[in-house]
């Protein structure tokens, strides 16, 4: 149930009204919108039928939400989220773009990807230190090693590191050293590992598992919310269906859904839908065409060596390719690319 306010709530009515559902067991939520605040109730909403809540000072009206996910549908937030990521935000007028290799790999590699990502407009560096992979004999990252090379390469860049954990015991150590935990498709409903990254607040990049629906994804997105962090990204990927021409099937409209349906920022990973590096452009350009707040790209300097995912990797200039097209497919959209930062 969510109880909106009248403008020009008073912090004083704000409180009571919090007081007087908090006394019934339930608890409350608070989205503050430039013109309207919007109080979520969360608990057994039956509590508050007997309850005459349009009596109480500062409430204009009281609308029961159906879905199933709460803290992450459109209705309980009064605004859209923005997710901070360096000097950015997700889910702004600007689509924001991340770009990395899949795996971190050395430290020269790194530095030299990150400066040419960000020369032409990327806001935020990519790489895997722990890798969850199909095969136990693939390469699996290099660990904290590869943390602190992120790190490194952060601190010369400027650049905010967007990397996984895989497991409950990292999440510590990964969040010591990366800006935003991205938690990988193979993991969207690991419960325990979702409810530990949300009580971080650390912002979390959640993928769509690959055989989840968009409710799936959203109340997975709950789990990390219901901690009390509320910078959550949701990432479409693909998911899996009797389709081999791609790696995966690219749900375009898994995106405009989703911004119906949430408040939180969406972006897309046409990198992994397509598999295959000559895809990885049209599928942006649809993505942003779609409503996508951002993209997650992979980016290698020499595809053809890379430990893994080279196939679906861009080499430099088949990144700045695609970012000087993607300006015109954001500005048809009513958007803008962020453009690149200087490094330090």
């Amino acid at each position: 149930m969510i109880i909106v306010t009248r403008r020009g709530v008073t912090d004083a009515e704000l409180d009571h009204i919090r007081e007087r559902v908090e006394a019934l067991g339930l608890r409350t939520h608070l989205s503050r919108g430039e013109h309207r605040t919007i109080i979520g109730c969360l608990g057994d909403e039956a509590r508050l039928q007997s309850v005459p809540l349009h009596s109480i000072p500062g409430v204009e009206a009281v609308h029961a939400v159906l879905k199933p996910y709460k803290l992450a549908s459109r209705e309980f937030a009064a605004e859209d989220t923005r997710v901070p990521l360096g000097s950015v935000e997700l889910g702004g007028p600007e689509i924001v773009v991340v770009a990395g290799p899949c795996s971190v790999e050395g430290a020269d590699m790194m530095e030299e990807t990150a400066r040419a990502v960000q020369a032409v407009g990327a806001r935020g560096l990519r790489g895997g230190a722990f890798k969850p992979r199909t095969s136990p004999y693939s390469f699996m990252g290099m660990g904290e090693s590869g943390l602190q090379i992120l790190a490194d390469v952060r601190a010369s860049t400027g650049l905010p590191v967007v990397t996984e954990v895989m497991d409950t015991r990292q999440v510590e150590l990964v969040a010591s050293y990366a800006d935003v935990l991205q938690i990988g498709a193979r993991n969207m409903q690991n419960f325990a590992l979702l409810t530990e990254v949300g009580r971080l607040r650390r912002p979390v990049l959640l993928k769509r598992g690959m055989s989840a629906t968009v409710k799936d994804l959203l109340l997975a997105a709950e789990y990390v919310m219901a901690q009390g962090n509320p910078n959550v990204i949701l990432c479409e990927r693909g998911i899996r269906t009797f389709e081999t021409a791609t790696r995966n099937t690219f749900d375009l409209a898994a995106i405009p859904v989703l911004k119906a349906e949430t408040h939180l920022p969406v972006v897309a990973d046409p990198s992994h839908a397509g598999g295959r590096r000559s895809l990885v452009a049209p599928l942006s350009y649809a993505a942003v065409a779609a409503g996508a707040d951002g993209l997650l790209i992979e980016v290698h300097p020499d595809p053809e060596t890379a430990t893994s995912d080279g196939d679906q990797s861009l080499d430099f200039s088949e990144f700045a390719d695609l970012m000087d097209g993607l300006r015109a497919f954001a500005d048809a959209a009513g958007r803008t690319v962020a453009g690149a930062t200087a490094a330090v």
